[in-house]
C-alpha cells in the first residue's frame, strides 16, 4: 500500500506502509524502519517553496530509517496520529495535520498542512513547524488564512484530546507489535509514484 502526501499536483513524499486495520477507528497502517519511501530533495524544498519550485525538485528513493511507525487515519479528520516505536519502545505521539484521506486502489493520498503537533509519552505537547506553516499561508497552492485557522484549531482539538488521555492518547496502541510475518512494504517498481 502506498501512503502518498501531495503539494499542489505534485507528490512530495511516498511511503510504502503494510495496512493494519480498517475499522470504526479508521485507518491504520505500519511504516516500519527499512521500509521504501521517496521524497523531494535539494535546496529548493528547504524552507517554504512555491509549489513551482517544490515540482521541480527531484522526487529521490530512500529508506525509511531510525523508528518504526503506527499511522492512525481517523474517519474524516485532518489528521493522522503516529506512534513511534524504536526497538518495540514507544517514543510517543506525532499528530501530522492534513487534509482528510482521499483513497485509491493503491493507498492513500494526503495533502500535508506543514503545522504539527509533537506529544510526549507523558501528554505533554508543542507545535512542529509553526514558522513553515505561518510561511505557507495566502500563498498560492497552500491555504488561506481563513484555513489556517481552521487547520490551528483542529491541532488544538488534538493537542486537548492528548492533554486529557483521551483517544487514541489513552494507551491504546502504545504495545502495538507488527506480525514478524509481514513483508518489508516496498515502493512500486514502475517510474512513477
Amino acid at each position: 500500500m502506498l501512503r502518498r502526501y501531495f503539494r499542489g499536483p505534485h507528490v512530495s513524499w511516498a511511503q510504502a506502509v503494510h495496512p493494519v486495520a480498517d475499522d470504526e477507528h479508521g485507518l491504520r497502517v505500519w511504516l516500519p524502519a527499512g521500509a521504501g519511501f521517496a521524497c523531494r530533495v535539494g535546496p529548493l524544498v528547504s524552507g517554504a517553496p512555491s509549489i513551482e519550485d517544490y515540482g521541480a525538485a527531484p522526487l529521490e528513493r530512500r529508506t525509511w530509517t531510525d523508528r518504526d511507525v503506527l499511522i492512525l487515519h481517523p474517519p474524516g479528520a485532518s489528521h493522522s496520529v503516529w506512534w513511534f516505536f524504536r526497538e518495540q519502545r514507544f517514543l510517543g505521539w506525532y499528530v501530522n495535520l492534513e487534509a482528510v484521506i482521499a483513497r485509491h486502489p493503491g493507498g492513500i493520498d494526503v495533502v500535508d498542512h506543514h503545522l504539527d503537533v509533537v506529544v510526549d509519552p507523558d501528554r505533554s505537547w508543542r507545535w512542529k513547524d509553526e514558522d513553515t506553516f505561518a510561511a505557507s499561508t495566502d500563498r498560492p497552492g497552500f491555504w488561506n488564512t481563513a484555513e489556517a485557522s481552521a487547520i490551528r484549531a483542529e491541532g488544538q482539538r488534538v493537542a486537548a484530546a492528548a492533554e486529557a488521555g483521551r483517544f487514541p492518547f489513552d494507551g491504546t496502541w502504545c504495545d502495538f507489535r507488527p506480525d514478524p510475518a509481514w513483508p518489508l512494504p516496498q515502493l512500486p517498481h514502475s517510474t512513477t509514484i
